[in-house]
């Protein structure tokens, strides 16, 4: 099954002129490339996949994590730049979660491909 459409294959076989329905592919693949990238370091993909379950605060990821509060929160920083978490505040507790269910769904087939027990046992 083809990804791109017949009509931005035309394109990149005819030559330099670029249509605006493959600027916007090239501005869509900019995106996803950094979300990518935002998915490629290992505790912040284990932070979407914790968050895809539920809203959760700081001090929680870091005691189901094992990890340090500074990592935590720069990892956290991270992801809200990269606008893949929101944050909530109630007193001095933050709460993050997933910023939105296009992060949800990648994290969610993520796990489906890499972390569900029946896929691990078959690999």
């Amino acid at each position: 099954m083809p990804i791109l459409s017949t009509r931005i294959e035309d394109e990149l076989r005819e030559g330099p002129e670029i249509s605006p329905e493959l600027d916007q592919l090239m501005r869509n693949a900019r995106k996803a490339s950094d979300f990518l990238k935002a998915l490629s370091h290992e505790n912040r993909l284990l932070l979407l996949c914790l968050l895809a379950e539920r809203e959760r605060s700081v001090t929680e990821l870091e005691n189901i994590l094992s990890l340090r509060q500074p990592t935590v929160s720069q990892q956290l920083a991270r992801l809200r730049l990269d606008d893949l978490v929101t944050t909530r505040r109630d007193g001095k507790t933050i709460y993050y979660s997933l910023a939105n269910d296009d992060v949800r769904r990648v994290i969610s087939v993520i796990y489906s491909i890499y972390c569900e027990p029946a896929a691990a046992s078959e690999k």
